[in-house]
């Protein structure tokens, strides 16, 4: 295993220092999943919850929260975010949440990737949570990370 980056020689947090590093194109994409009951499932899909559109919502919510992962993770660097992009699909039992984050800098933009899934996905549980008590969340994970 290779060492760890974000402590320093005493094992304590530290923000790495990436200004030596060049800017290149950052991509990362992520994916999860909530698992919904049929009915639920049905709701979302005639637009029928009563706090309204769900993916629409939830879409928002995670492009949102993509923008906003340096004030939630603490070591993680303020980017200047060049795209990101949500996208939510009903499943047969469910909906997945895929994300795809770019950025021109020194550092990948993974976390936000993985921040605009989880927050989607939360979303969705938020918005279902009165009708569905058994929902999960599950299977969140970069997919995809790319410099150029």
């Amino acid at each position: 295993m290779s060492k760890l980056t974000h402590t320093d020689s005493e094992g304590k947090a530290n923000m790495v220092d990436v200004g030596d590093k060049p800017s290149q194109l950052r991509i990362a994409k992520a994916e999860g999943t909530i698992l919904l009951a049929p009915e639920t499932i049905q709701l979302v899909k005639d637009n029928n919850m009563k706090k309204g559109d769900v993916l629409t919502v939830a879409q928002i919510a995670g492009i949102q929260a993509a923008k906003q992962t340096a004030s939630l993770i603490p070591l993680c660097h303020n980017l200047l975010l060049t795209k990101v992009d949500v996208k939510l699909e009903l499943l047969e039992n469910g909906v997945i949440a895929r994300s795809e984050v770019h950025c021109i800098g020194q550092t990948g933009v993974e976390m936000e990737a993985l921040t605009a899934v989880s927050v989607a996905l939360l979303t969705v549980y938020d918005m279902c949570k009165a009708v569905d008590k058994g929902m999960v969340v599950e299977r969140v994970r970069l997919v995809e990370k790319v410099k150029r």
